[in-house]
């Protein structure tokens, strides 16, 4: 199989990740609940791994590095940390559903800086205009899971502090491959998934919490600490860990940072451009073809969408993977962006390549979607 969904999640893994769960399984309990081997070994390595985290991140304090399910769980605990029933937020127009669904759960006014794909300045011009006094927190995803469009972050960041707005940094699929520094950005959470570009496991994700603003936790239960006091600690991790630790995916997760770390950000990102650089190249080719991107691939990560003209984008999703070639087609859980992009009546078929894509793999891709678009 040519796998180009890593958007979603990546399927190929370092083999050390594999190799670590498989460690954690036969050698590690929970951490936190014991003085023995099993549990000090646990404790040590999800220590490493917050360690290794902190420091890829900005973070001074390894403890504000909280574990969580995925970057659906950690942007939850942000979002019903800082805004209340009713409250204002104002978000870019490319957030995905893990966004916007809590949003709506918690009866927000969602003010969108809408700007066009692939337009750094009108996006930082949007936000510029609607963060305004009463607004209780700014989210902005750091690249479009639909679009591979890199916002400026850095400019929205800018806003967020000079106006004191608390700002949440969505970066599912900007983590391992674009800087992000929590502690110089002055973000108040970022949320990321541990199972896409930092190559752990599925059912691992991260809350990275930038310590002015108090995280309220989404669950309460054990942590191992304080077990004679009834209400949750105040103390991070802990105030959001409650229950037992999965210690094999922190372990995988702990792999696959290293692996990252490792390789560099900078040539894992460089690598996937190139591959959807000469996806895009090779997709203009096709009369009919659609592609979303600018030329060079400009404010773009290893995301790719098209549309071919007059073809249902579920329907050539479905026939490039009979053929062995996996893409995500349809609206990506992300109704708002296809809305920016002018997309939502169709939808995209969108690629999504990893550090262990290969230019033969593209090729091969395009050998058949010629095939099938005859």
């Amino acid at each position: 199989m040519i796998y180009f969904d890593s958007a979603a999640t990546t399927l190929q893994k370092p083999p050390a990740v594999a190799a670590a769960m498989q460690e954690a399984m036969d050698s590690m309990s929970s951490p936190g609940r014991g003085g023995y081997p099993a549990a000090m070994l646990a404790a040590e390595t999800a220590f490493q791994c917050r360690s290794e985290l902190a420091e890829l991140f900005g973070v001074s304090d390894p403890a504000r590095v909280a574990f969580t399910l995925n970057a659906t769980h950690a942007l939850n605990l942000a979002n019903k940390s800082l805004v209340p029933p009713g409250g204002r937020v104002v978000l870019s127009g490319y957030e995905h559903n893990a966004v916007t669904r809590p949003l709506t759960a918690l009866g927000a006014e969602m003010a969108v800086a809408e700007a066009p794909l692939f337009q750094e300045a009108a996006v930082a011009a949007a936000f510029d205009r609607l963060v305004t006094p009463g607004t209780h927190a700014v989210i902005c995803n750091h690249v479009s899971n639909v679009f591979g469009f890199i916002q400026p972050v850095e400019a929205v960041a800018a806003i967020c502090r000079e106006r004191g707005i608390p700002l949440i940094v969505d970066a599912s699929q900007s983590a391992g491959i674009l800087p992000l520094d929590l502690e110089g950005l002055g973000v108040a959470f970022a949320a990321m998934p541990g199972h896409k570009g930092l190559y752990g496991p599925q059912g691992t994700g991260v809350l990275l919490c930038g310590g002015e603003r108090a995280a309220r936790p989404l669950l309460e239960g054990g942590t191992g600490s304080l077990s004679l006091q009834q209400t949750m600690p105040d103390f991070l991790p802990d105030r959001l860990e409650a229950g037992t630790h999965n210690m094999p995916g922190i372990a995988g997760l702990l792999a696959g940072v290293r692996y990252v770390r490792q390789r560099s950000g900078e040539a894992i990102c460089g690598h996937e451009r190139r591959l959807a650089l000469l996806a895009a190249e090779g997709l203009r080719e096709i009369p009919g073809v659609r592609v979303f991107s600018l030329s060079g691939l400009r404010d773009q990560a290893g995301v790719l969408s098209f549309l071919p003209e007059g073809r249902d984008a579920e329907a050539l999703g479905d026939a490039l993977g009979e053929q062995g070639i996996a893409v995500r087609a349809g609206f990506h859980c992300a109704p708002l962006a296809h809305r920016s992009a002018g997309t939502l009546d169709t939808g995209t078929v969108r690629l999504s390549f990893s550090d262990f894509n290969t230019q033969e793999e593209v090729y091969r891709f395009l050998t058949v979607l010629r095939r099938l678009l005859r």
